[in-house]
């Protein structure tokens, strides 16, 4: 397909941008950006610098009023390698000890689940300890204030507190029976840090099948993380959710044996090292890795940068137009400074016959698409601990 004109930022621009060449492939037909958040490296840059970790521990579940939250709130610019969890890590470093502890226990939580992902991959989608008899679910019920006001924030932010994720996976799944599966995909088209790995396992350890005990959504949670909400709902007196929930029916699943002790690192991982067959003739980016400092735009300053929006992955996908303003709202800063190319179609066809530089991403499509394309210098993937090959059936056996 032809190359794309680059985009003006600015999110009224971006937004007309998106509509004209991306909104054919968009989940809702009119195109709009996250009510709170902007893509691009100064965004990221300056969330990170307003973040103060002090009082993390004690406000980090919070959900309302917003004020009271203790969340970063950085995880859409860490998704796409905007801010990497070293560099957050390293950000927090001079807070009170209990808060940097416990911030960044989150963060190896986010890095565990990149690590569940390396080795298994697509197969996440399986439940990885047990599996549950399931009805057909089409949403949540916003008759109730509390899940009216989440899936508003979902829908118009593109972004939750952790609270609220489990809120709202435990009433799809645990409530209601509803496959897993599909409330991730719903979660995925929606949230700016959308990842399988994250945004799986996450579903997974909330609903039970990956973990010994589901998570009991119940009106208990909504009166202590949001005070008052109750009192709003049309339920407050007939509160559907005033019991903890029965006990699910489940089956104990086959574990991966990938969980456990491996030969050596997955390949999914990507190298360690640098690695370097010839001379480069553009920067591949991908979006996993959409900063200023990636390390293949770093390495190769002179060299024009391409990013390809895949055509058939987004149309089968049908995420939220927010999602894609983000990462256009990127692009099109990035563009100030670099030589950018933009294009839609197949990712192998638009990049077939070029020599490449690029940041490995440990998913699988980048797998099956880098294996095919003319890859000639592979930078690794900015882990924030290195890939190994322990134990990783649990968080603390992966830690350890």
């Amino acid at each position: 397909m032809p190359v794309l004109p680059l985009p003006t930022p600015g999110r009224v621009e971006v937004e007309q941008w998106v509509d004209a060449h991306l909104g054919h492939l968009t989940l809702e037909t009119d195109v709009a950006g996250s009510t709170r958040f902007f893509g691009g490296q100064r965004a990221a840059d300056a969330a990170l610098q307003a973040f103060d970790v002090a009082g993390y521990a004690a406000r980090r579940n919070e959900v309302l009023p917003v004020g009271r939250r203790g969340a970063s709130a950085l995880s859409p610019w860490i998704r796409h390698g905007l801010l990497t969890l070293a560099e957050v890590w390293d950000h927090v470093a001079d807070g009170p000890e209990r808060d940097v502890r416990k911030y960044r226990d989150e963060l190896l939580w986010q890095e565990y689940a990149r690590h569940v992902y390396a080795r298994l991959g697509r197969r996440t989608a399986e439940g990885l300890r047990h599996e549950r008899a399931v009805v057909p679910a089409d949403g949540w019920d916003r008759s109730m204030a509390c899940l009216d006001a989440v899936v508003g924030e979902l829908e118009s932010d593109g972004w939750l507190v952790n609270q609220t994720r489990m809120w709202l996976s435990s009433d799809w799944t645990v409530r209601h029976g509803g496959r897993w599966q599909e409330g991730e995909d719903r979660f995925f088209q929606h949230l700016l840090d959308g990842s399988r790995a994250a945004n799986r396992v996450g579903w997974q350890w909330t609903t039970g099948v990956g973990s010994s005990k589901p998570y009991g959504f119940s009106r208990w949670q909504v009166e202590k993380r949001a005070p008052g909400l109750c009192a709003t709902c049309p339920h407050e007196r007939t509160c559907p959710i005033g019991d903890w929930p029965d006990d699910a029916v489940e089956t104990v699943a086959v574990t991966p044996v990938e969980l456990g002790k491996v030969a050596g690192p997955p390949a999914l991982a990507g190298p360690l090292h640098p690695e370097s067959l010839g001379e480069p003739e553009a920067v591949w980016l991908t979006a996993e890795s959409l900063g200023d400092r990636d390390p293949a735009l770093v390495a190769h300053p002179e060299l024009p940068v391409v990013f390809v929006f895949d055509a058939p992955l987004l149309s089968r996908l049908r995420l939220s137009a927010k999602r894609l303003v983000f990462l256009v709202e990127t692009l099109a800063e990035l563009a100030e400074h670099r030589d950018l190319e933009i294009r839609l179609g197949r990712v192998v066809d638009e990049l077939d016959g070029r020599r490449l530089a690029v940041t490995h991403a440990p998913v699988p499509g980048f797998a099956e698409r880098s294996s095919v394309l003319d890859v000639v210098v592979r930078h690794p993937y900015p882990w924030l601990r290195p890939p190994h090959s322990g134990s990783i059936r649990s968080f603390s056996a992966w830690r350890r």
